[in-house]
């Protein structure tokens, strides 16, 4: 369905504005009169000069209405970038912005401080997923996996690559908060590389002197290369922690980001990030107890979310589930279990796919978004953080909700979409 709005409006004002223009005085026309009034007083001065005076009014008059009527034509239809922009909505809350015709709602929402959930950004994780109300969208490249092809025909959108064809009204939740914290570009200098497993490394990175970097615990940031390509990764430092990222990184064989990393990186090396970026982060104001969900680095931002909470002395209980295939994939065991012993209320349970033999574990196995199921059957009074590969973020979003009562608002995800899931990327 078109939403009503849209054209029709733009016409109809575009219409009036011509009509101004057409009908209305000009000032060539005001200064025509002008000469006219001289020509026919000739040398009665005084006579002269009333007309002369009427007709500077008259000239200011059409002025004005010019530049009144040029400056409302550019407002619709934009003459600056020939284009036109169409007016979102957003329900519940009733808040609207402008998107510009080609831009993806997504953006146009963030760049006039409107905070829609968000994750990856380039039609790969689904986290931008939100239901249209009224008006129609064309998408851009994404993964089949984030937006099904039956969930577009039923009406959902995925804002990150959804460009407008007229103006929306689109049902979604805000995020309050990440609006009142700049993005900025920085430089930063890698301190340290510490490898905690054969495809795990743990980043450190040296911030500016000067520089005060803000963030929720949980956000992530994006490197920016030499060839203008990104690479994003979660911050594993509460925010309180000053001067320094900690990032953890896996190894992507053939990734050129990762391979430069793990084969020829240098501590002091330089390096440039964008950041704070996505919705991912602590929500402080409930008192629900917290499931934190991760599988393999999902562990950074849960990491961050864990020791800010701590930080701000929340009295909530937490579990930690912490899935992976072998025992060495939970590369900072020690402090996960450290936690267990020092935070009160707090559990940590890990789970194996795919145990090794030496591993002689005696723990929880299978995928590690169903532990969680088999311990909690009903969700209705928690909230859930999950963060880590796609395919489990989404069976988790999908499972808690359906069949273990999760409010849908109470699911929080960050999936880790690599170079290679997004649409017609490469490593």
């Amino acid at each position: 369905m078109q939403h009503p709005r849209g054209k029709t409006a733009y016409a109809m004002q575009a219409r009036r504005i011509v009509q101004i223009r057409d009908d209305g005085d000009s000032p060539r026309r005001a200064q025509r009169r002008m000469t006219g009034v001289a020509g026919r007083h000739g040398k009665n001065a005084k006579t002269f000069d009333e007309g002369r005076q009427r007709t500077h009014a008259d000239v200011a008059a059409a002025y004005d209405q010019q530049a009144r009527a040029t400056e409302g034509f550019r407002r619709i239809f934009h003459f600056s970038d020939c284009s036109m922009a169409y007016n979102v909505s957003l329900v519940p809350s009733g808040r609207e912005f402008q998107v510009e015709d080609g831009e993806a709602v997504l953006s146009a929402a963030l760049r006039q401080g409107i905070g829609l959930p968000y994750g990856c950004k380039n039609g790969g994780c689904g986290s931008c997923k939100a239901k249209l109300v009224e008006g129609s969208v064309e998408h851009g490249a994404h993964s089949a996996s984030a937006l099904t092809k039956d969930e577009e025909t039923r009406g959902f959108a995925l804002l990150c690559c959804a460009h407008a064809k007229g103006d929306l009204v689109i049902e979604s939740r805000e995020v309050k908060g990440i609006g009142d914290i700049p993005v900025k570009r920085l430089p930063c200098r890698v301190n340290a590389l510490e490898r905690r497993a054969d495809d795990v490394i743990v980043m450190r990175l040296q911030l500016p002197a000067n520089e005060r970097f803000q963030y929720l615990a949980g956000q992530y940031i994006e490197f920016i290369l030499k060839d203008g390509k990104r690479r994003s990764y979660s911050m594993a430092t509460a925010p309180h922690e000053e001067g320094f990222l900690e990032l953890h990184l896996r190894h992507m064989p053939g990734g050129a980001f990762t391979d430069h990393v793990f084969n020829h990186m240098k501590e002091r090396e330089i390096l440039r990030f964008e950041g704070p970026l996505g919705t991912f982060f602590l929500r402080e104001d409930s008192d629900k107890p917290i499931v934190l969900l991760a599988s393999g680095t999902g562990f950074a931002p849960i990491k961050a979310i864990v020791e800010h909470a701590v930080h701000k002395g929340l009295d909530r209980p937490m579990t930690l589930y912490w899935g992976a295939r072998q025992l060495k994939d939970i590369y900072l065991r020690e402090l996960a279990e450290q936690w267990a012993r020092d935070i009160p209320g707090f559990r940590f349970v890990p789970v194996l796919s795919e145990a090794a033999p030496e591993d002689q574990w005696q723990g929880r196995t299978g995928f590690v978004h169903r532990a969680v199921a088999e311990d909690l059957p009903d969700m209705s009074g928690y909230e859930v953080y999950a963060c880590g590969a796609p395919v489990m973020v989404e069976a988790a979003r999908r499972d808690f909700i359906a069949h273990h009562h999760l409010p849908e608002d109470a699911f929080f995800a960050d999936a880790f979409t690599t170079e290679a899931d997004n649409p017609g990327g490469g490593q």
